[in-house]
């Protein structure tokens, strides 16, 4: 049985004063892939943004534990250093600084250490490549001019440089034709290697997980989760959708 990394229990939170999480329970551990799926509204990105720390949301109840800690304690730096990641829906643009240098900087920020430039470089280079992306983009505004499936692909990017202990794809793959799809896939596959790497994808579109081993899939449906089971329950969601899971609690 894994680790526990991950744990949350009975957490309720809200945004202006209305409550969008309704006590939600979950656990993943060391190495683990969960997916998570809901229809719209149903407080999936809710859940991605709490456990970043996002100011726009307070948590109400419940606690929620990463690798042994108390993390509803901590700043959004500490969970960033702390080794969890969110890959946002809809990345920001940041002029002023270049895309490698934004990973590197936060990077050196985690560790604490002072990285070697030119090996660096290469390893950004090796992602790139894995990605399909031109060179050219390690040294361009982060997202600046990026395209819907570039900035996603330079998220991806950066989890691969990061190598967080948990990393949150909030929807990743929506907006992307076929060919993008497979090639963040394929980075996701890449950061899947690392066994001890944990992953937890929210996702309406089960081609992003083709390649992967999932250990849980998990529905949210009106804030709390409905329904937890293995990879089948995707191929039930695909046929059936969601209302077989409305009023049900898992």
């Amino acid at each position: 049985m894994a680790a526990e990394l991950l744990t949350i229990r009975g957490l309720r939170a809200a945004a202006e004063e209305r409550e969008i999480l309704h006590g939600v329970d979950l656990r993943i551990g060391a190495g683990e892939t969960h997916v998570l799926m809901g229809p719209n509204g149903a407080g999936k990105s809710t859940l991605a943004a709490v456990l970043m720390g996002h100011p726009g949301y307070s948590v109400t109840g419940g606690s929620v534990r990463f690798r042994g800690e108390d993390l509803l304690a901590q700043s959004v730096g500490e969970r960033a250093k702390s080794g969890l990641f969110l890959s946002f829906q809809n990345p920001v643009e940041v002029p002023g600084i270049s895309l490698e240098n934004f990973i590197r900087t936060a990077l050196e920020q985690r560790t604490g250490d002072k990285l070697r430039l030119w090996s660096f470089h290469r390893e950004v280079q090796k992602a790139l490549q894995t990605l399909q992306m031109d060179e050219s983009y390690a040294g361009r505004d982060l997202n600046v001019g990026f395209s819907g499936g570039e900035k996603k692909k330079a998220e991806i990017l950066q989890m691969l440089l990061l190598k967080p202990a948990l990393a949150i794809l909030d929807e990743t793959d929506s907006g992307l034709d076929v060919d993008a799809v497979r090639t963040v896939s394929r980075g996701v596959e890449e950061f899947r290697k690392d066994k001890e790497a944990s992953l937890l994808v929210i996702t309406h579109n089960a081609a992003i997980l083709s390649a992967l081993p999932v250990d849980a899939v998990h529905v949210l449906v009106d804030g709390r989760i409905a329904a937890s089971g293995g990879a089948e329950l995707i191929g039930e969601i695909e046929r059936d959708g969601f209302a077989a899971y409305e009023g049900a609690e898992a």
